[in-house]
């Protein structure tokens, strides 16, 4: 096991390139550093940190090193805030995170002496990476493989639309039906949200499936080609809000039982019970269901 105190001082060592100002930002004294970093290189068998008379280099092997060191830093000061009850992370897929979690999170903390609670927004494989890491303590996603070990709970079903610039001929439309819908080209959106899983549920394995003209990355640059005239996308009916009340996009659903994400909550079962944790998911669905019954859902 690799010893967290020279761990710490490695990656200070790193970051400053200099064992007297690391020594001075540690608090501790230069030979205690410089015997901190010896430990570690004999330990690992290989050396770390070049002297040199202009400063000191980290090797190769120092690099490689550097992410993993940050990692177990990480773990340990989450460990601790969690057993403290100060603090927890929560991790969202990257359309969860930008326009539905927020509000819960922000009503959250605004509650009597509530742990501090840090927001981690990315897409959904990097978030269920991190997740399995143990670099998250909770994590919302748009879908999710299952592991040994950790728990899902449904959280909420969001609407999926069609969404068109005010201009298109489809923006009269009250809804669209499957077959337009299979027969339309879109443009693609995030990788990894999870979408194209959805529409091979919806249209079955032998399709037919709406072709996507290109992949542009999020769902601000698709919303944003589609104001533009490029094309018309499917988006969470949350991540359009806005531009449907300020009449720059039309959000148009699908007929029939229509198309919708299962939003889930997921976290590692040894923590299910823990008070930040249990108090967190509890918040989410009290919240939602008090949001429903005045949305009229």
């Amino acid at each position: 096991m690799l010893n967290l105190v020279w761990l710490k001082s490695f990656i200070t060592l790193v970051q400053n390139r200099s064992f007297q100002t690391a020594a001075k930002n540690l608090g501790i004294a230069q030979p205690t550093i410089s015997q901190h970093i010896q430990k570690l290189e004999e330990q690992l068998d290989v050396l770390l940190i070049r002297r040199g008379k202009s400063g000191c280099e980290p090797t190769k092997a120092a690099l490689v090193l550097l992410p993993f060191a940050a990692s177990m830093l990480g773990l340990d000061q989450r460990a601790r805030e969690a057993i403290a009850g100060t603090s927890f992370r929560v991790g969202a897929s990257s359309n969860i995170g930008i326009y539905m979690l927020q509000p819960y999170v922000r009503s959250f903390k605004d509650s009597k002496a509530a742990p501090s609670v840090k927001l981690v927004i990315d897409n959904n494989p990097a978030i269920a990476s991190q997740l399995t890491r143990g670099e998250l303590d909770i994590a919302v996603m748009e879908w999710w493989n299952p592991k040994p070990g950790f728990e899902a709970r449904d959280w909420k079903q969001e609407p999926v639309v069609v969404i068109v610039p005010p201009d298109h001929p489809c923006a009269r439309l009250s809804e669209i039906d499957r077959e337009t819908l299979a027969g339309m080209t879109l443009l693609g959106g995030e990788p990894g949200t999870g979408t194209g899983r959805l529409l091979a549920t919806f249209f079955g394995d032998n399709g037919p499936f709406p072709e996507v003209s290109m992949q542009l990355g999020s769902t601000e640059a698709v919303k944003q080609a589609v104001k533009a005239g490029l094309g018309i996308s499917l988006v969470l009916a949350a991540a359009v809000s806005e531009e449907v009340r300020a009449g720059t996009l039309r959000a148009i659903p699908i007929s029939g039982p229509g198309l919708a994400k299962e939003l889930m909550v997921i976290f590692p079962d040894d923590i299910a019970r823990h008070p930040p944790i249990a108090n967190f998911i509890s918040h989410l669905c009290h919240r939602d269901s008090i949001m429903d019954r005045h949305s009229g859902r």
